[in-house]
């Protein structure tokens, strides 16, 4: 499967952007999907995850709340609503996909090319 990041870009602290990611090559419905992120200087971190039929979701601490993961499977796209951005949120966000579940970063097998994210204060 490949993976296709978008809906990046600047927004001021307490905006709203989403997220999209489309899958190609194989259906969707075939992967566990998470979004992650990267900050400047700071390791990859898992922020959100959803089952493959999109009735369980997991969050990180940090974003329970104000983000929302989402899928369509019908269109083979996995969304990302973040609300009540912070600048910490600032960050290179990657969606990522395994077969098999779980939303720590070793366990995803593919991943998308990554968008950027910059919240200014």
């Amino acid at each position: 499967v490949q993976l296709q990041a978008s809906g990046g870009g600047l927004v001021q602290a307490g905006g709203s952007l989403r997220l999209s990611c489309v899958a190609s090559g194989r259906t969707l419905d075939n992967y566990f999907m998470g979004w992650l992120r990267q900050a400047p200087g700071k390791e990859r971190e898992s922020v959100a995850a959803i089952s493959w039929g999109g009735g369980a979701t997991y969050y990180a601490d940090p974003v329970k709340g104000r983000f929302t993961i989402s899928r369509d499977n019908a269109k083979n796209t996995v969304y990302l609503q973040m609300n009540s951005l912070k600048p910490e949120d600032t960050a290179v966000y990657y969606c990522a996909a395994n077969e098999f579940g779980g939303s720590g970063e070793l366990e995803y097998d593919y991943w998308g090319q990554g968008t950027l994210v910059t919240v200014s204060s």
